[in-house]
């Protein structure tokens, strides 16, 4: 060690030397300094002691208080941290109130038909194709269907002629004569009057002896519909077309017979229409049993008031459910929502497929849980969720318009498919676009439910569509099935309307009558035939039998009709009535 670098005391320390001039350097004999030198480096030590004491108390003192900081600014992150999660929230909760709105407004005052406007870049795409669109209407060009015919409509020949004075020549005032022929024009007019049909039946008195002659004998009176009744059969044929075929409410049809010269009490017929229940029940079983006799059907429900008190019923709201065939639609009037009501329609009905929405009393039928019926989802009730997503939230409009046009290209691969008149090797190639077409939508839905960060109403969404996937894609693999339950809620709209005009139903039986009665006019309307010859020709078969129902009800039906008697009820200027029930 040199002289600069310093020494060791007896703690280990280094002891520096002092080379101020006039200070010794330590003695070394014994390898200690002085005991003055060694009391001074001791004092030293213990200061430093100390002062290290001081700084580890300070340092504690220090660490205590950044710990509590950090303690306080953790309790402040949290505390910051909750209002901003409120925050969130109630962002989100905003949102989903003001999406609420926008689709509630859109219910109570938009447009009720399912055209509605485009959404996102759907609306672009219309805006874009429409130059390409055909305008409606007649196309200019088109050949047209030329006037109207109405030849088959009886004629009222009148006589026009000009006045005396105009007949001479205004020169020299002889007469003209009378040239051949007749410029002929014509208008046409609706004269509906009411009259009171007379009938004057002849009485005989005998002019012998015989004891068991009769007496006095009379002409027999013309067959009534209701026992005592004085409204003929064509009065009861305008009251049932009126209230149920264009649902007309009673008391504006007695006001319109009243403006014409007949005044009918609201009490006379409300008791006729109860007593025609019993008419209408065989055509109605008829009717039921026909619809179970198909393999495909269709089926929806919605409200109809009955004002009437039922046990233990609350309210007075009943439901009206349509089931509809290939060859008959039916109307059956239930208090109940439940899945009790179709599931005891298909009680007798075979295996098959049925079209409904997603209600889930469909789903809890015991003929779909035994797998004895298919159930096939409506594409239009899963279009109309994105409809409302992209309504309900702007910003999501590109994406439900996406997904739009794919629900828009299924059906036009779906229809291009089902073409008439096509050759095998289309109409492979054109099923094979549409299942790469499902596969497709398929793979981008799974996709998107994988996103953590997608939209609760997107996700939503897209979990129905995955929900009710099988149903939907039905159609695939049976072309039969249509993709949409649209025409059995178009079948539903005239008792909706009914429903609007004079609120449902004043008691049991009058629903009973309404359900009947729809179930009647749509079924016609399925074979085309008109109304009002087939009410004709069934009420006078009623009144022909007494007031009751025709022991051959069921040759009415329109699938027991013979050709002949079909054809005469398709036409409205007819007066054929069936060959068997003419009376």
């Amino acid at each position: 060690m040199t002289a600069d670098s310093g020494s060791f005391c007896e703690t280990g320390c280094v002891v520096q030397q002092d080379r101020r001039e006039g200070v010794p350097e330590p003695a070394r004999a014994s390898g200690f300094g002085d005991p003055e030198s060694l009391r001074s480096l001791q004092a030293q030590l213990e200061a430093l002691r100390s002062e290290v004491g001081e700084l580890r108390e300070e340092a504690a003192f220090w660490k205590a208080e950044a710990l509590k900081y950090f303690r306080e600014a953790q309790c402040w992150q949290r505390k910051y941290e909750r209002p901003l999660k409120q925050i969130k929230r109630l962002e989100e909760e905003n949102a989903a109130l003001k999406a609420e709105v926008r689709s509630l407004r859109g219910q109570l005052f938009g447009r009720k038909s399912e055209k509605g406007k485009a959404v996102g870049k759907e609306r672009k795409a219309d805006k874009a194709d429409k130059g390409s669109r055909r305008p409606r209407g007649q196309q200019p060009g088109s050949r047209g269907h030329g006037r109207r015919d109405h030849s088959h409509l009886p004629a009222e020949t009148e006589v026009s002629d000009l006045p005396e004075d105009q007949r001479r020549c205004p020169c020299c005032g002889l007469p003209y004569a009378e040239f051949p022929g007749t410029e002929d024009s014509e208008t046409i007019e609706i004269e509906v009057r009411a009259h009171r049909r007379v009938i004057r039946r002849k009485r005989y008195r005998q002019t012998c002896q015989c004891p068991e002659a009769p007496g006095i004998i009379t002409a027999p009176g013309p067959p009534r519909l209701l026992a005592k009744g004085i409204l003929g059969v064509s009065v009861w044929t305008h009251v049932l077309l009126d209230k149920f075929l264009f649902y007309r409410p009673t008391h504006r049809l007695l006001e319109d017979l009243r403006l014409r010269g007949l005044d009918l009490a609201a009490g006379t017929v409300t008791d006729g229409l109860r007593r025609l229940v019993p008419l209408f029940e065989p055509i109605y079983e008829g009717i039921a049993e026909q619809v179970r006799r198909g393999a495909f059907w269709s089926a929806d429900e919605t409200r109809w008031m009955v004002f009437d008190e039922l046990g233990m019923k609350l309210g007075h709201r009943w439901y009206l459910w349509a089931y509809q065939s290939a060859t008959a639609v039916l109307f059956q009037l239930d208090p109940s929502r439940g899945h009790t009501v179709p599931e005891g329609h298909f009680r007798d009905a075979g295996r098959g497929i049925l079209m409904v929405d997603r209600y889930s009393a469909y789903q809890a039928m015991k003929q779909v849980r035994a797998g004895d019926i298919l159930l096939a989802f409506c594409w239009a009730h899963a279009r109309r969720d994105f409809v409302g997503v992209g309504k309900s939230w702007p910003k999501l409009a590109d994406w439900a318009a996406e997904w739009l046009g794919c629900i828009r290209q299924l059906y036009h691969l779906n229809r291009q498919r089902l073409q008439p008149g096509q050759e095998a090797s289309a109409v492979a190639e054109h099923d094979g676009r549409l299942r790469d077409a499902v596969a497709s939508m398929a793979a981008t839905r799974d996709e998107q439910l994988a996103n953590n960060d997608l939209h609760p109403a997107c996700r939503k969404t897209l979990k129905s569509l995955a929900k009710h996937w099988k149903g939907l894609t039905l159609f695939v693999d049976h072309p039969q099935v249509p993709m949409d339950n649209n025409h059995t809620e178009r079948v539903q709209r005239g008792p909706v309307v009914g429903r609007k005009n004079y609120y449902g139903s004043g008691s049991v039986w009058s629903g009973e009558l309404a359900a009947m009665l729809f179930s009647l006019f749509a079924t016609l309307k399925l074979h085309r035939i008109n109304p009002r010859c087939w009410l004709t020709a069934y009420l006078e078969a009623c009144a022909a039998a007494g007031g009751k129902p025709p022991s051959d009800a069921a040759a009415f039906l329109p699938w027991n009709l013979s050709d002949e008697s079909k054809q005469a009820m398709r036409d409205p200027s007819s007066t054929a009535r069936p060959a068997h029930h003419s009376p």
